[in-house]
């Protein structure tokens, strides 16, 4: 065996042990920083804000966390987002409200997809703007999907959307006192977690976001459906909450509708219930051929009204 054949082996068995002569010592407590691409807007010159900053604990790498998410445009089109699927960098998207008709309220909108997808274009981009129309600020949610935890990760990132939004109340014009979150089939998961499971937050965080609350101040569950939820410790705190759900043609999530608005009911907790005879899952605010179910959006802004959400702008 030659000498230099015999250096050449013990170099490259230094270099499998991380002792690379050559390259850079790298000290004991120097960690790798998982990077993770940016999210790009669903509508072009949004604005979208990270949840988690650069090495926070709450990332971690994934299969596919290298790459950037996968936008799916609607059929036949360019200019329409229709779900984003690869989300390992969770974000919201910021839709005010025009200057001339913004009240302060500020709904996270979370769409559903099974957690295999986010369906960002009816449950999101067009649930934004039909609530600008009603002089309320949007925020659209991407939540971390399968194969991370529904019930950990993304309740982590929905806890967190609420925290964000309240940290930047003053710059977005938001009543930190009127943050509430809507969520569709599996946002709707998303909206039921946090309808049960909040903080007031940490005054002694270093992160000025965690020294807010993530409770939110009301929520809507449409169509939600989740796997598995301990309906049966209710905070006597948790927030007026709004249900609705096609009945016998999707009839697993008006069942865990009606199981949800029995435990708030039980808790005493405020809750609106609508379930319509038909409809099906899914739809969004569309008119559905003009059946009962196509209207629920008409129910939800009278109890919006009915809590002061929609007051008009300088009323009192």
């Amino acid at each position: 065996m030659s000498v230099a054949w015999t250096r050449s082996l013990g170099v490259g068995m230094l270099c499998v042990l991380g002792f690379c002569p050559g390259q850079p010592a790298r000290g004991a407590d120097e960690k790798d920083v998982l990077s993770l691409p940016d999210p790009k807007p669903l509508v072009p010159g949004a604005k979208v804000v990270t949840l988690w900053p650069k090495g926070s604990p709450a990332l971690r790498a994934m299969p596919g966390s290298d790459k950037p998410e996968q936008f799916n445009m609607a059929k036949g089109r360019t200019d329409r987002i229709n779900s984003v699927e690869n989300i390992h960098n969770p974000s919201i998207e910021v839709h005010l409200a025009p200057a001339d008709k913004a009240n302060g309220t500020a709904v996270i909108v979370a769409a559903g997809g099974g957690n295999k997808t986010c369906n960002v274009g009816a449950e999101g981009t067009d649930i934004a703007d039909w609530l600008n129309g009603l002089g309320v600020h949007a925020f659209i949610e991407r939540y971390r999907l399968k194969p991370y935890d529904s019930t950990k990760d993304a309740v982590a990132d929905t806890q967190r959307s609420i925290r964000t939004v309240r940290a930047n109340a003053k710059a977005w014009g938001v009543d930190p006192k009127r943050v509430g979150i809507m969520g569709f089939s599996a946002g709707g998961e998303q909206a039921a977690w946090v309808t049960l499971r909040f903080d007031d937050g940490n005054a002694k965080a270093d992160d000025p976001i965690e020294r807010e609350s993530c409770r939110p101040d009301f929520s809507v569950l449409v169509y939600a459906g989740w796997a598995r939820m301990d309906l049966t410790k209710v905070p006597k705190n948790a927030p007026p909450t709004f249900l609705t759900s096609a009945g016998v043609d999707d009839a697993f999530h008006a069942r865990q509708t009606v199981e949800f608005y029995d435990a708030l009911f039980k808790a005493n907790v405020a809750a609106e219930l609508h379930i319509y005879a038909h409809g099906g899952h899914g739809g969004a605010i569309s008119p559905r051929k003009g059946i009962p179910f196509g209207t629920w959006q008409l129910r939800f802004v009278d109890w919006a009204k009915d809590l002061n959400l929609l007051k008009e702008k300088g009323a009192k």
